[in-house]
């Protein structure tokens, strides 16, 4: 906890986390210089030189840092079963720790363990087919004991979270908020899954931090450190995907890309990050392969419950043509030559076999296994 005695470091750790525009490589610089006793003792000039900034800045960062409620922090701490972890301290994860400006602190709810981790990351309004692939993959790293890591948002991030979940796997969800905001608001039962099915909820804010814009780019830095590759699944060409992707590129980490079809403007970013060199995915082998010491050694989880269950040649010609993205009952119809109340029939089977499901639209698409 923040304010026992052996804590003094994390206590001041969280002060200076809790300082607006006090980036995290100089909050970093002030507790190794000067230590709890030099940040408690020392005047603003002190400071100063620590970081290399002017009096007037430093001094406004121990009037703030002072002024900070660690009482009440610790309080909610524990109200809600979270913990604090220190740049520096063992838990804290290892190749997030490499990177320039990691944060100085991360909130955690939940269990860290120490597990290779890929991010899947893309749009907030995805496609069928965006939805399949992210619960594709994210199942199938899960399997093999790899974290998958993402942003909590809506879409893809969500779908990945929850497959993982499914999976029986890891999944670390990193907020643009504090762990007592979780934004967005429909997404608290997902976070609280997480918790208490061994993943973890993370963040660098303050546990009172409401979700602000400004916010989301420092959440994007932190899921592209914590993993050895980050995938996109679909997004705009200015999507906030990408700058998770263009951080993860400059922390020297892989870069993946979903293709999609040609025609969505969803394929626009991970078609952007192909052409700019990132690699292919279109399963996750062509991400563990190339990280044997770390991925490839990760035993799978076998699938539960056996072989799925079997189906008629109607249902697998049906199954063949909703391929890559939803179809209504008219295009399969044109697509088969079956009659309307046949289709009708055979679609209603194949839902309660849980091999499609029902999509906005009155569309069908394939239900991906997790």
């Amino acid at each position: 906890m923040i304010q026992t005695a052996p804590s003094r470091r994390a206590a001041w750790a969280a002060r200076l986390n809790a300082v607006a525009f006090l980036d995290s490589a100089k909050a970093w610089d002030l507790l190794e210089t000067l230590g709890p006793d030099g940040l408690e003792k020392g005047v603003a000039a002190d400071w100063a030189a620590s970081a290399a900034v002017r009096p007037e800045p430093a001094a406004r960062w121990r009037a703030e840092a002072l002024a900070f409620d660690l009482d009440g922090e610790r309080r909610r701490l524990e109200a809600l079963g979270a913990r604090l972890i220190v740049r520096g301290e063992p838990e804290y994860p290892r190749l997030l720790g490499s990177v320039p400006d990691a944060p100085l602190v991360l909130y955690a709810w939940g269990r860290l363990d120490d597990l290779p981790a890929a991010a899947v990351v893309g749009a907030r309004a995805p496609t069928v087919y965006g939805r399949r692939m992210a619960r594709r993959l994210a199942a199938d790293f899960a399997r093999r004991r790899v974290a998958v890591v993402s942003g909590l948002a809506r879409g893809i991030d969500s779908e990945a979270h929850e497959a993982a979940l499914n999976a029986g796997g890891a999944t670390w969800a990193v907020l643009g908020s504090g762990l007592g905001q979780v934004y967005p608001p429909e997404n608290r039962e997902l976070a609280r899954r997480i918790a208490e099915e061994g993943g973890c909820v993370l963040s660098e804010f303050p546990l009172a931090v409401a979700p602000h814009r400004a916010n989301f780019p420092r959440r994007n830095r932190i899921v592209a450190g914590l993993c050895e590759a980050t995938i996109v699944v679909e997004g705009r060409a200015r999507s906030g995907s990408l700058l998770t992707a263009g951080d993860a590129a400059q922390y020297g980490r892989e870069v993946y890309a979903v293709p999609g079809p040609a025609d969505s403007p969803l394929s626009d970013g991970p078609h952007k990050l192909l052409r700019s060199g990132a690699r292919l995915a279109t399963r996750v082998e062509d991400v563990t392969s190339l990280f044997p010491t770390r991925f490839g050694a990760c035993p799978s989880v076998p699938r539960e419950g056996g072989p799925g269950p079997s189906v008629t040649a109607e249902e697998a010609q049906l199954l063949r043509h909703l391929g890559s993205d939803s179809l209504s009952l008219e295009e399969l119809a044109r697509l088969t030559a079956l009659d309307m109340p046949a289709l009708s029939l055979i679609m209603f089977g194949l839902e309660i076999k849980e091999l499609v499901s029902a999509v906005p639209g009155q569309r069908y698409a394939k239900k991906t296994l997790s």
